[in-house]
């Protein structure tokens, strides 16, 4: 059995330029890593404002191609640091045709792989589907050198059908590089049953699959006058919660944390043992998740 190891959760609010960004995610990385983390994983988009809040063609602009200027600079980071990074960004597959995505990137620099979003959102303020594409590459565990690893981006954290492919890949533990937050005219009424959820569901998925979760979410106030649209306050909280979905760390709302936190792989098979979900489930009875409503 793998032997445990210690994940990172970089929360933080982007810079106003996106080598500032680059430069102060390669700090807090190596922040991390000193604190004992061996895989360190950075919140969605984490580069660049959050655009999706109106639509803006001159958005596109922000996007990269991967291998590019923010796979470099977090690889680079990676191999100082001796971790692997986890690094959200918006991806340009080539002309016209964008996606919001994730590059794992290992403890010497190289490529482990990509993710691409597969549930993209439309809402006010969060107008993803303008931008993004849906990911094409499926559900996506990466093997590092420290675990198995599984990557899913925000708005994949609300469907348990993601949760379940994911870990069924192997993975020991679901990151989840997010972006959410309040529209301040709803905060008051709603935005502390709204925060709440977003941590249930993650529990839930934790129980559910007898993994550790982990949300990586952004933090502070954008909007007010630099563009694209009204303003969103980040939530930030992010958190890793065990697989009996008790959280084991957790940052604060409103300011930009490091937290680290252990993944025993013992304590899955132990988890899975005792509250055997995946060995009953009735694999012969599921055709109807393959629609998309009704008989």
């Amino acid at each position: 059995m793998a032997a445990p190891f210690r994940l990172g959760l970089i929360q933080m609010a982007p810079e106003k330029t996106v080598a500032d960004s680059l430069e102060k995610a390669a700090a807090r990385v190596a922040e991390a890593a000193k604190a004992g983390a061996n895989v360190v994983c950075l919140p969605e988009l984490f580069a660049t404002p959050y655009f999706c809040r109106n639509q803006d063609h001159a958005a596109f602009g922000l996007a990269e191609p991967i291998p590019g200027p923010t796979t470099a600079a977090m690889a680079t980071a990676a191999k100082a640091a001796g971790v692997v990074v986890v690094a959200p960004l918006f991806e340009r597959r080539g002309p016209g045709c964008y996606q919001n995505s994730l590059a794992v990137l290992g403890p010497d620099g190289e490529h482990l792989g990509v993710y691409r979003k597969m549930h993209i959102p439309h809402d006010p303020g969060f107008e993803e589907k303008f931008y993004f594409a849906p990911g094409d590459l499926g559900f996506k565990a990466f093997d590092t050198p420290f675990g198995r690893v599984g990557t899913l981006i925000c708005w994949d954290q609300w469907f348990p059908e993601a949760a379940r492919a994911t870990a069924l890949k192997g993975a020991l533990v679901l990151c989840y590089p997010t972006a959410i937050g309040w529209h301040p005219s709803e905060k008051a009424e709603y935005g502390e049953r709204q925060r709440d959820a977003w941590i249930t569901v993650q529990r839930g998925h934790a129980i559910a699959n007898g993994i550790y979760v982990a949300a990586i979410n952004r933090v502070g106030i954008e909007g007010g006058g630099e563009g694209y649209g009204e303003t969103l306050e980040f939530w930030g909280s992010s958190f890793v919660a065990d697989p009996s979905g008790q959280i084991v760390a957790q940052a604060g709302i409103a300011k930009e944390e490091i937290i680290t936190a252990v993944i025993d792989p013992q304590i899955v098979e132990t988890q899975r043992r005792h509250w055997p979900f995946l060995r009953d489930r009735r694999i012969d009875a599921y055709g109807g998740l393959c629609r998309l409503y009704g008989e």
